[in-house]
């Protein structure tokens, strides 16, 4: 299944991580690029035991993806969940986007 989540802090990092581990295709969204870049290079901004092997292993089996892009967000997937510490960010950046979502 391919989902994407919105938010890569504590909850949604984690939550993105373990729906990678069981076979789904996630593509993860934030609007800090910093944080995507860290988490790029293999080096997730929280700390949680084996979280960085899990990211590598994820990344390289390819189910397992990082955007700063809304609109590759909101065109990944059919499932999407709002993960973000801070859901009003998110929600008034995608206001009017679902209309973008495929429908399979």
């Amino acid at each position: 299944m391919k989902i994407t989540v919105v938010g890569t802090g504590y909850v949604g990092l984690v939550s993105g991580v373990c729906m990678a581990e069981v076979g789904n295709d996630v593509l993860r969204l934030d609007l800090d690029a910093a944080k995507i870049n860290s988490l790029l290079e293999g080096g997730p901004p929280i700390h949680e035991r084996r979280l960085p092997e899990m990211v590598s292993r994820k990344v390289a089996a390819g189910r397992l993806h990082f955007t700063v892009s809304e609109e590759t967000a909101v065109q990944h997937s059919t499932v999407q969940l709002n993960l973000a510490t801070r859901p009003d960010c998110f929600m008034r950046s995608m206001r009017g986007r679902h209309s973008m979502a495929r429908t399979h």
